[in-house]
């Protein structure tokens, strides 16, 4: 498996995406992947219980981390080497941050009554964010299992930290997003959207674009939206995928901010431009089952992508030549 960091991202640099690898270790769900910052390793956690970690540059899967005792979803690579957080989905809500080294947890964040939804590492400190069924939004920092700020919203949150991880924006009630100023989120927020409100489907997710400019909210059906970071305003709905299962589909930005990919409940990866809102391909169905995990690398010309399945994917530069 041959990947570039050098070349850049164009139309046809995408439509020549191609699978590279596939990985089949886990036998269930893959329910959440994330690079490190570096890009030259991807975790991932499942249904199974399994957080298995992958070598980018190698195309190889270096190990596998169980956490039988109480399950693992939305597993994050912190900054340091090694180390991630991640929810759990037995026993309690408590999420957990554990050395993948040696496979010793190194602290615990209690508090959440209920499953964890959401979760956000800082880009550029050991603060994260976590936003649960309970109708909370916490902010931790890795030093310390105390919560160092709590929320109280009408629902269910989705939550991301911007590119500076200045400001953080929560999704609430799938009708508005809310943004907070870090050093003083307890006074409120200091910009509140209100969009449409979705009639048929929830928030499941939201991200900022690389470049902070837009703001990704990922829902359980067909519709991912994207709005203007700094006046709220909707630019694009992205549309074409299928979501007949009404689940959580993740969406993805481009490390340019260019371009937006998304999984499909029929196996097939979409992109859309971010800028025009169009779609401009839909890749091969390798996947058996729906695509609930997409991201593309932040360093390297590669994109992931998870059902039960991971697959690796890179350009075909045959077709490029």
């Amino acid at each position: 498996m041959q990947i570039r960091s050098e070349m850049k991202l164009t139309d046809q640099v995408v439509k020549n995406f191609r699978v590279a690898k596939v990985f089949k270790e886990n036998t269930d769900r893959i329910n959440n992947i994330d690079f490190s910052p570096t890009g030259d390793a991807l975790i991932s956690s499942s249904e199974d219980d399994q957080i298995v970690i992958y070598d980018c540059e190698k195309g190889t899967q270096k190990r596998t981390v169980n956490s039988k005792k109480y399950g693992v979803d939305l597993v994050h690579f912190t900054h340091a080497k090694n180390t991630a957080i991640h929810a759990s989905t037995k026993v309690d809500d408590t999420i957990r941050y554990l050395s993948l080294h040696d496979n010793k947890y190194i602290r615990y964040f209690p508090g959440h009554t209920k499953k964890v939804v959401a979760l956000s590492m800082s880009p550029v400190d050991d603060m994260f964010l976590s936003g649960s069924m309970d109708k909370t939004l916490r902010l931790w920092d890795l030093r310390s299992p105390n919560c160092q700020g709590l929320m109280n919203l009408a629902s269910r949150p989705v939550a991301a930290f911007d590119p500076e991880g200045l400001i953080f924006a929560a999704g609430v009630n799938s009708e508005s997003v809310k943004l907070y100023d870090l050093r003083s989120f307890d006074k409120g927020p200091f910009a509140t959207f209100r969009l449409n409100p979705e009639k048929t489907c929830e928030w499941t997710g939201l991200k900022f674009s690389p470049d902070g400019k837009l703001i990704l909210l990922s829902t359980n059906s067909n519709t991912i939206r994207l709005i203007d970071a700094f006046t709220g305003n909707p630019t694009h709905a992205l549309m074409g995928h299928q979501n007949d299962k009404k689940i959580p589909l993740e969406a993805s930005f481009s490390p340019d901010s260019q371009y937006v990919f998304s999984g499909s409940t029929d196996g097939k990866v979409h992109v859309w431009h971010a800028e025009s809102g169009i779609r401009i391909s839909s890749f091969p169905n390798d996947h058996l089952g729906a695509v609930q995990c997409i991201q593309f690398n932040p360093k390297f010309m590669m994109l992931a992508s998870g059902c039960n399945n991971m697959a690796f994917w890179v350009p075909n530069m045959d077709e490029n030549s």
